[in-house]
């Protein structure tokens, strides 16, 4: 039993490093493709906030359809450690699991990154989707993360617990991250994911505000954790995965 449920949890960390590699490798692709040095979508789409809009509404699309899919359905497709960090305030997986998330997502990320060094130059023009805060607006770039990382997990916890809402909780990505990054893309690239960052960081050595990405998201996510505690939605149901199967993470 005891070598069963360590395969099981093997292969749950292992989907969500594909599941994380997967996010960024494609999800960041879109960006380069969209904003990179003579992308025909410039010529299409001059106007930089429907640019980072339509950006947003694809790579939100990418979450959406790995969470949907084989991947998906085993980790539950956090690819994000503010996810993992939420749903164990929350207790609703354990700090072990949450550990191995988090591992899982970083060399995911990275991993995931290797491939975009593929771009070539029209990569590195945008250092191959780096998330870099607005120059000498570091306070608004650090506000605006910690508002669009309050809103993806209060979005999450508002739609996994919900019965009927639940299994409609991957088709949010797509809108929430069209209208979060059409609007505060130009101010931090709107990161809510410290994997995300890190994966284009490495392949491109751009660091600038790399901690703003760690801690802006994690301050998001707290705050929606709290928030969440409030008495008129203490009660509300918060599963574990974003696709519920069968244990939670709270029990293996």
């Amino acid at each position: 039993m005891a070598g069963s449920m360590r395969r099981k949890v093997f292969y749950i960390y292992l989907s969500e490093c594909i599941g994380t590699a997967l996010l960024v490798a494609v999800g960041l692709s879109v960006v380069i493709f969209n904003n990179g040095d003579g992308s025909p979508i410039k010529a299409l789409l001059p106007d930089a906030g429907a640019r980072r809009a339509v950006t947003g509404f694809l790579f939100g699309c990418t979450g959406c359809l790995i969470t949907l899919s084989p991947v998906g359905r085993i980790s539950g497709a956090h690819i994000n450690p503010i996810v993992s960090i939420a749903f164990r305030l929350r207790k609703r997986m354990m700090t072990r699991h949450m550990l191995g998330y988090i591992i899982a997502q970083l060399v995911g990320s990275i991993l995931g990154a290797c491939p975009l060094l593929l771009w070539g130059k029209k990569g590195a023009s945008v250092g191959y989707g780096s998330t870099i805060p607005l120059a000498g607006a570091f306070p608004a770039a650090f506000a605006g993360e910690i508002i669009t990382s309050f809103l993806l997990i209060a979005g999450i916890f508002f739609f996994s617990g919900h019965r009927r809402l639940r299994r409609f909780t991957p088709f949010l990505m797509p809108p929430l991250y069209c209208i979060m990054v059409g609007i505060e893309g130009g101010l931090s690239g709107t990161s809510t994911n410290p994997a995300r960052s890190l994966g284009p960081s490495v392949v491109s050595g751009i660091w600038t505000g790399w901690w703003l990405f760690w801690l802006a998201p994690v301050i998001g996510a707290c705050l929606a954790v709290w928030f969440f505690k409030l008495p008129i939605l203490k009660w509300w149901k918060v599963l574990p995965k974003l696709r519920h199967r069968r244990t939670p993470l709270s029990e293996i």
